[in-house]
């Protein structure tokens, strides 16, 4: 047991036990650095007999080479390649460069290393380690935390370990275990275990406090100095931050080494992979003999056997940072030498990078080949930093420029905003032509979008488009509509002001090539809907969303701007367009390995499946969706979870979604979230009877004149709510604006929510007539939820009216209707309605409803339709274990015990994918 970890040593005994026991699971060790995480993982090492182990360490100047920490981790496995599905592998082979091809999708590859992990513990529990995880780069991070979030029943245990303080965020979710410094006892204990003379108990007290119980730094600080130096203190460091008193210490022991021995460990540090054979190479070239390692070795600070292993990582950042800048580029000189030009070409030239003093065009164009090469295997992140590191060593000034706003738009796309700044500022700084200009005010356009929502982005996407306009009309239109796309999108947090002047200028923009495509048609109605109004817009929207519906779209074009097509199909009350535009974008956002616009697709898509009355196939999505964005670390909020915790009634899980919903769209400058959280408050409202709350939540919601689809939808709960609550007269002018932009549209859609909520206002036969046109119109619509609601408010009006018999029918159907869907507000007042015309209705939880869990269901259906284990794995994104753990307890809770009878007790679902 380590001193001082009586706690954290049985959290690790008790995963242990479970991995032994046929579970799995993951823990991410945390704290700052030298506080004790790697000596835990030695503690697991060591007492994970009877497993099979992997281990892997994050190097900080690996960080930008994709999957390098993922090939660490997975190389003892690899013979076990072969045994995956062929995407997988092919994925996984791609990503460790063991063969050609294009980027391979992310969750492609996680899937593939859930799949090793799973195969290599069907032998004997897998124990994988992963230190300094802070330090792995960003595709093995991604891929780690979704094998995190997805290991049941693989046996498999995961544990990371990640120094703090960190922006690392991959692993939120995860469970944790923090680790402190050492109680004051223990750490005095730590403290005579190592100096066996007299010390003063002031300078001991000073020590501790100091160090905070840091065992490293316990350990480390009082080497070197001698017992005069710790009697009195005199010897003790007292300002620098921790690890560089820490690193501080390594270096005096440094310094004694002979000359031959710290050039060695300078290799080694300056060569992140551990490669002995590399290491061996390179001091063979600066002439170090092989009998230089063994004083190193001696004084505990390196291990040289197969793999190059330090100490601590703050060994090698010691070792680092002692040395001049010509050693450091001597030392990379030599690796660069040694490293096989064919074997690992990009590796070789970052170290000719570092070993560069000044500008080399060779160099500088290998880089380049070598950014090519990163960003056909996924790694953004690597690509912009060879495209960094090639313009800084460009002597040419035009040349550097070029160079630097291609590193600049590498690294908008990799999301590293300050750095792509950086870069632009250099390209600026140095002759760019004119529409090299151009991209550079783009590129900071579409920074401010991504980074700090829609109200700073349009002013700087107009400046861009005008500079395209004498250059390339095409890149102009297109660069129009990313402007009225940020614009709307910033909502009511964008002055009417600048998104009327970008409309303007958009609409003035040079004509497009004839006959228009989808991009120009959309970008024209959009600037129309700013200056003329919704109905001067629908005539060039609907054509822009049937072009999308019929061209040849490319892919590079689709994923660019399904979502604000899918937006204006909404905007037209087009539920059929809405479907086909939401199929082709999740299909393509998937077979792409798009994981940026994915999540967006899925949520748009689950969305569409809560209006179609389809909950489970909406949580399913959801689902998905938040699977991807902890993968991505993306800050996409759940707007879908909130509408479909509004529809099923659930109160406080909705109130904790809308606040949090509310936090980020306020962080991100997304107007659209406001509108959209009020509509979906008032819904839940309306759902349960609370009508002057509903009215309040509608109100807000129809604020907003340029947010076309919750504000309406918003009119539409406040007129229910007014005239609910018995005031009807504050519904006129929503019904006005509201039957303004239906009239537009036309469509049964959008004619059906008119007539419902006119039906609303009306009396007698008036009444009666648009309250059957709703449901005859909605009713030859995929927008089950409003076909629903129809017939519930048409009952309710019946029963006012005297007519039971007649509201009986009406009230069943939605009664039905609601409680097939999991609506459970709606649901509820149904059933009140209908036990008050004298009708019976038996009252069932929709909660109880399904005893399966959505990940069962899913399952459960796929096994169904006669997928293999292995099948349904890779379509759920979970390992063939998984499939079987959750098939036992489908078979458990549906009393069946064979695949053969999920036919009989499980319905069809027509939207399964």
């Amino acid at each position: 047991m380590l001193l001082g970890r009586i706690h954290e040593c049985e959290v690790l005994d008790r995963l242990l036990e479970a991995v032994r026991g046929g579970e799995s699971g993951a823990l991410v060790v945390r704290g700052e650095a030298g506080v004790g995480k790697s000596a835990l993982l030695e503690y697991v090492a060591g007492k994970a007999s009877g497993c099979r182990g992997a281990r892997a360490a994050g190097v900080q100047s690996e960080i930008e080479l994709a999957f390098s920490g993922l090939g660490q981790l997975c190389a003892p496995m690899l013979d076990r390649i072969d045994r995956l599905p062929e995407p997988q592998r092919d994925a996984l082979r791609t990503a460790f460069g063991l063969a050609g091809g294009a980027a391979p999708d992310r969750f492609l590859v996680g899937l593939a290393v859930l799949g090793l992990f799973s195969d290599a513990a069907d032998e004997e529990p897998l124990v994988c380690l992963v230190d300094d995880a802070q330090w792995l780069d960003q595709a093995s991070a991604q891929a780690l935390a979704f094998v995190a979030r997805r290991l049941v029943a693989e046996s498999v245990a995961l544990i990371f370990a990640v120094r703090e303080p960190s922006g690392e965020q991959n692993f939120a979710g995860v469970p944790r275990l923090a680790v402190g410094g050492l109680g004051d006892d223990d750490a005095r204990a730590l403290l005579a275990s190592l100096i066996r003379w007299p010390l003063d108990e002031q300078v001991r007290d000073r020590i501790v406090a100091e160090t905070h119980g840091n065992p490293l730094a316990l350990l480390e600080l009082p080497r070197g100095l001698t017992p005069a130096q710790l009697a009195g203190g005199f010897g003790l460091p007292s300002v620098s931050a921790l690890p560089s008193r820490i690193e501080e210490s390594f270096a005096r022991r440094l310094a004694p080494l002979p000359a031959a021995t710290r050039r060695l460990l300078l290799l080694a540090a300056a060569e992140p992979l551990g490669d002995s054979a590399v290491l061996l190479r390179a001091a063979d070239r600066l002439g170090i003999k092989a009998e230089a390692a063994d004083a190193a070795e001696s004084e505990g600070l390196v291990e040289f056997c197969v793999q190059v292993t330090f100490r601590h990582p703050l060994v090698r950042s010691a070792i680092y940072r002692s040395a001049l800048p010509e050693q450091r580029r001597e030392a990379h000189q030599a690796l660069a030498e040694a490293t096989d030009r064919q074997l690992d070409p990009d590796r070789r030239a970052w170290h000719f990078a570092q070993a560069a003093p000044g500008a080399d065009e060779g160099v500088a164009s290998e880089l380049e080949r070598c950014a090519e090469r990163a960003q056909a295997r996924g790694g953004l992140a690597a690509a912009a930093a060879f495209l960094e590191r090639s313009a800084a060593l460009t002597f040419e000034p035009r040349r550097r420029a070029a160079r630097a706003l291609a590193a600049a738009r590498v690294m908008v796309q990799s999301g590293a905003f300050d750095a792509a700044l950086r870069l632009l500022a250099t390209a600026e700084a140095g002759p760019l032509d004119a529409l090299q200009h151009a991209w550079a005010e783009l590129l900071r356009g579409q920074i401010a979008f991504a980074s700090s929502g829609g109200s700073d982005a349009p002013p700087l996407l107009l400046r861009a488009a005008k500079s395209f306009e004498p250059l390339d009309v095409g890149l102009a239109r297109q660069t129009y509509l990313e402007v009225l796309a940020a614009g709307l999108y910033g909502g009511r947090f964008l002055s009417d002001t600048v998104l009327r002047e970008a409309a303007t200028a958009a609409g003035a923009a040079p004509a497009a090539a004839q006959p228009p495509s989808g991009i120009d048609l959309l970008m024209d109605g959009l600037a129309l809907l700013v200056t003329e109004g919704y109905a001067a817009s629908v005539p060039p929207l609907k054509r822009a969303v049937s072009a999308f519906c019929s061209e040849d779209v490319s892919a590079e074009d689709a994923l660019r701007w399904l979502w604000a097509v899918c937006s204006t199909a909404v905007r037209l009350w087009d539920d059929r367009s809405w479907d086909l535009l939401l199929s082709r974008y999740v299909l393509l956002a998937r077979d792409t390995g798009a994981l940026g616009v994915l999540p967006v697709a899925l949520n748009h898509r689950a969305g569409l499946f809560v209006f179609q009355g389809d909950f489970a196939a909406a949580a399913a999505l959801v689902d998905e969706a938040a699977a991807i964005t902890d993968v991505t670390a993306s800050h996409l909020p759940p707007y879908s979870a909130v509408i479909l915790a509004a529809y099923r009634c659930r109160e406080r899980e909705l109130m904790e979604l809308v606040q949090a919903c509310t936090d980020e769209a306020s962080r991100q400058g997304d107007g659209r979230g406001p509108a959209l959280l009020d509509w979906v408050t008032a819904v839940f409202y309306n759902s349960v009877g609370r009508y002057r709350d509903a009215l309040s939540a509608a109100q807000r919601a129809s604020e907003d004149p340029f947010e076309l689809v919750f504000s309406l939808w918003g009119r539409v709960e406040l007129i229910e709510a007014s005239a609910r609550s018995g005031a009807p007269e504050q519904a006129a002018d929503a019904l006005e604006r509201l039957s303004q932009a239906t009239d537009a549209s036309g469509g049964d859609w959008a004619l059906g929510i008119q007539a419902y909520a006119r039906a609303l206002l009306s009396e007698g036969e008036a009444a009666d007539r648009l309250y059957r046109e709703a449901i005859d119109r909605l009713g030859r619509t995929s927008i089950r939820t409003s076909l629903a609601r129809a017939h519930l408010v048409y009952g309710e009006w019946l029963r006012r009216e005297h007519r039971r018999i007649d509201a009986r029918g009406q009230l069943r159907t939605a009664h039905q209707m609601f409680t097939a869907m999991g609506a459970e507000g709606f649901a509820e007042r149904a059933r009140r309605e209908l036990l008050a015309t004298g009708g019976t209705a038996r009252k069932r939880s929709v909660e109880n409803a399904g005893q399966l869990t959505v990940q069962e269901t899913q399952v459960a259906e796929l096994a169904r339709e006669g997928l293999s284990n292995v099948e349904i794995g890779a379509r759920l994104f979970i390992s063939p274990r998984t499939v079987e753990y959750h098939l036992g307890h489908v078979f458990t809770k549906l009393g069946i015990n064979s695949r053969m009878q999920l036919h009989k007790v499980l319905p069809i679902n027509p939207n399964i994918t």
